[in-house]
């Protein structure tokens, strides 16, 4: 058995630069790992199945990510074992963290070794693309600038830093706010210094603000103590503190019923380093 992280993400901002002829939107983003996420308990079997536990309320197990990342590898190696893997959700769904898209990573990172299919790094974040446009990141394994629908990676070193993120009671739908006719999408492209020294915002904040009011009043909170942004499509926010001590005494008066936690920034993937194949 394996049981190894699922690391969440930050989009230190996000830009939406197009709309793309196959309905996807073209975008720039920072991508900052955390050490902070989810956990993943996998052990092979060799009766074939797939079982992926605890079952999460209203995904049939036919559309749970990790039960369809296990499957694509299964197809695309002709590998005839099964596995086991149990899931410790710690990142809420919906919160723009990557916490789905990085349980999928991780399962295929795992059986890729386990089941010893032996595809590279390079086709196993082909078939990340698949699942969905933030695998392949986590895949990737390094915090990154992004372009293209996310898929376009370029590795980047950030300074060290500490981040608190805030959970306020809302479940976001990224398809819905990619669809809403409001949403900012020609923001002019940008480099990566450009955004080191002047910095970027999150286009879709604006949308998911006005859909879901909890989030504006989350970020305004946290706005008192730093500089507070939406991550991917929402609904969690973020701010960045010199040390751990400083974000976690904002911690500590974070309102019910928001929940918050806090990490540190990471260049490289905690599951690279706990992932055997890496080591």
């Amino acid at each position: 058995m394996l049981s190894l992280p699922a690391p969440a993400k930050l989009n230190l901002f996000l830009h939406i630069t197009g709309r793309r002829a196959d309905g996807y939107h073209n975008l720039q983003t920072l991508f900052q790992l955390l050490d902070a996420g989810d956990q993943l308990d996998i052990e092979t079997s060799n009766d074939g199945n797939l079982v992926i536990t605890p079952a999460l309320d209203g995904v049939p197990v036919e559309d749970n990510l990790i039960y369809r990342a296990a499957a694509l590898l299964r197809r695309e190696t002709g590998c005839a074992q099964g596995a086991r893997i149990h899931l410790h959700k710690r990142l809420p769904m919906g919160g723009g963290l990557g916490g789905g898209s990085s349980d999928a990573a991780t399962a295929l990172m795992a059986l890729n070794h386990l089941w010893q299919t032996h595809l590279s790094t390079e086709a196993l974040m082909a078939l990340g693309r698949q699942l969905g446009a933030d695998v392949p990141v986590f895949i990737f394994g390094y915090s990154a600038w992004a372009e293209g629908v996310g898929e376009q990676l370029q590795k980047v070193e950030m300074e060290p830093a500490w981040y608190l993120v805030l959970a306020p009671d809302a479940q976001v739908s990224t398809a819905k706010i990619f669809a809403h006719e409001g949403l900012t999408r020609n923001t002019h492209p940008i480099k990566i210094r450009a955004f080191l020294e002047r910095g970027g915002r999150n286009d879709c904040q604006t949308v998911v603000e006005a859909l879901y009011p909890q989030v504006k009043k989350a970020r305004l909170w946290l706005a008192q103590f730093a500089e507070a942004r939406l991550t991917g499509t929402g609904a969690c926010l973020f701010a960045r503190f010199a040390t751990e001590a400083d974000a976690r005494s904002v911690l500590e008066q974070v309102p019910a019923p928001w929940q918050g936690f806090v990490a540190r920034g990471v260049n490289q993937s905690p599951l690279l380093t706990h992932l055997p194949s890496h080591n």
